[in-house]
């Protein structure tokens, strides 16, 4: 498993032992190492495009799940091609074998008002540009199950640095203002992290039977709740900016609802975490 001690990954090893599995994490640095060794993990040593270390570690393992991405957006090109690169030799060390490979990726933009849904295929306008699934579709032909889960753009819990929500906390005190873009409409679907956490082991135990799972818990909420709830724990106004207020950050104009009803009908997939909006009003967001 590869991000075996990112914000995702961490529940996702957790949730794994719990049910009897035992875990080969990759870790980049000794630090991470031990920590994921106080867990039960085993660890290879070694960082994201170290391609050769990669294929060993797959070639052993029972299954892989890849959830690793360097999330620093001002490189973003450079991350997308080692994810590609690291899925490439992942699946080839799988090749044949028949063995599952997980992959993550993002929730697809479609067409303006559409849904979302596990059917829909990666545009080269997904939001965050990844290459993962379009990597994943390479290897249809080298005998492995192959699957991708997407996650939303806000896979939330305290302790968050990555995400999108954190982008807007940090954003709102830089500026002074909880902004949102126009009346506040666009849709954010968005899950919690112990219940994206679960959808990586499901899938493996019902035996990957689809290609693309969705970890969506709640299909579209509006940016204006977001910024509100924001706005009103940092005592800030609450006001409509234009886009370029957002800078960077495009994703403020994004409307991307979503589904995951399907997902959960084939995995008995039940989110349990509290609701975006509920988990924002805990303090510890905003310390």
């Amino acid at each position: 498993m590869t991000g075996a001690t990112g914000w995702v990954g961490s529940v996702v090893v957790r949730d794994l032992q719990d049910h009897g599995h035992q875990v080969i994490g990759l870790c980049r640095s000794e630090d991470k190492a031990r920590a994921l060794k106080a867990t039960g993990a085993e660890v290879v040593l070694a960082t994201i495009d170290a391609l050769s270390s990669l294929n060993r570690a797959a070639a052993s393992a029972d299954a892989v799940l890849h959830l690793a991405f360097n999330h620093d957006f001002s490189r973003y090109a450079e991350s997308a091609d080692e994810d590609a690169g690291a899925i490439k030799a992942l699946g080839e060390a799988l090749q044949g074998s028949g063995k599952p490979l997980i992959v993550t990726s993002g929730i697809p933009r479609v067409m303006s008002g559409a849904i979302a849904t596990e059917n829909d295929l990666p545009s080269s306008s997904a939001l965050v540009g990844r290459k993962s699934e379009s990597a994943v579709m390479a290897l249809a032909d080298l005998g492995l199950r192959a699957a991708t889960v997407r996650l939303p753009p806000s896979v939330h819990g305290v302790g968050e640095t990555h995400g999108f929500v954190p982008i807007l906390i940090r954003l709102a005190r830089e500026k002074g203002v909880s902004a949102y873009i126009g009346e506040g409409g666009n849709r954010w679907p968005a899950v919690h992290m112990s219940d994206a956490g679960r959808i990586y082991r499901l899938a493996l135990e019902s035996g990957v039977t689809e290609t693309v799972y969705h970890a969506v818990a709640e299909g579209g909420v509006p940016f204006k709740a977001i910024a509100e709830v924001i706005g009103r724990k940092l005592g800030l106004p609450v006001e409509a900016r234009e886009r370029e207020h957002f800078g960077w950050f495009g994703a403020a104009a994004a409307d991307l609802p979503a589904s995951g009803s399907h997902t959960a009908r084939v995995l008995g997939w039940e989110p349990i975490g509290p609701d975006l909006i509920d988990d924002l009003e805990q303090d510890g967001y905003y310390r």
